[in-house]
C-alpha cells in the first residue's frame, strides 16, 4: 500500500474521534489509546474507505490491449484513456481500426446526409463503476479518405423505461 498525504490525514482524522469516543466510554489514558488504536483500522477499512470508493469516480486505468478491448467490453473505460492519450488512432486507415478495436458498434448519425454514415463508428466503453451513475461512455471515431480524422469521447444518459 502507498501511503499518501490523503491517507495520513484521514487515518489521524479517524484516530482522533476515536480518541473522543473511547474518552466518553472510560477516562484511563490507556484504555482510550487501546481502543482508539483498535478501532482506527476498522473504522478507516470498514467504513471510511468504502463510503469514498462508492461516491468517488476515480477508477483505475488499463494500457490499451487490443485483445481484451475485443473480448473483454467492460475494460474498456479502463483503456480508452491510454488509447486517446498515446494517440494509437491517429492516421491510420479503417483496417488497422478494425484489427485494434474490431468492428464498429454502431454508426454515427450525420445530418447533412439525414442517415447513419459509415464515416462515423462507435464504441460501447460501458459505465464508470460508482454510485449514482447513469451516464454511459461512449467513443466515437471519424474517418476522412479512409484515415482517421477525429477521435471524440463522449457520454449518454442511461433511461429506463418504466413498467406498466
Amino acid at each position: 500500500m502507498i501511503v499518501k498525504p490523503l491517507f495520513v490525514i484521514l487515518l489521524t482524522l479517524v484516530f482522533i474521534l476515536s480518541w473522543l469516543f473511547a474518552n466518553t466510554i472510560d477516562k484511563r489514558k490507556w484504555v482510550s489509546i487501546l481502543i482508539s488504536i483498535i478501532l482506527t483500522p476498522l473504522v478507516y477499512f470498514y467504513l471510511l474507505y468504502p463510503i469514498l470508493n462508492i461516491f468517488s469516480s476515480y477508477h483505475h486505468e488499463k494500457y490499451f490491449k487490443s485483445d481484451v478491448w475485443k473480448e473483454k467490453p467492460a475494460f474498456r473505460y479502463e483503456m480508452v484513456g491510454n488509447l486517446i492519450q498515446d494517440s494509437l488512432l491517429v492516421n491510420i486507415s479503417k483496417n488497422q481500426v478494425t484489427e485494434l478495436l474490431g468492428k464498429s458498434e454502431w454508426f454515427g448519425w450525420n445530418d447533412s446526409l439525414k442517415a447513419n454514415s459509415k464515416e462515423q463508428w462507435n464504441y460501447n466503453l460501458g459505465f464508470k463503476p460508482g454510485a449514482f451513475n447513469n451516464m454511459q461512455e461512449c467513443l466515437e471515431i471519424t474517418f476522412k479518405n479512409n484515415m482517421v480524422n477525429n477521435i471524440l469521447k463522449y457520454q449518454i444518459e442511461k433511461t429506463f423505461e418504466e413498467e406498466n
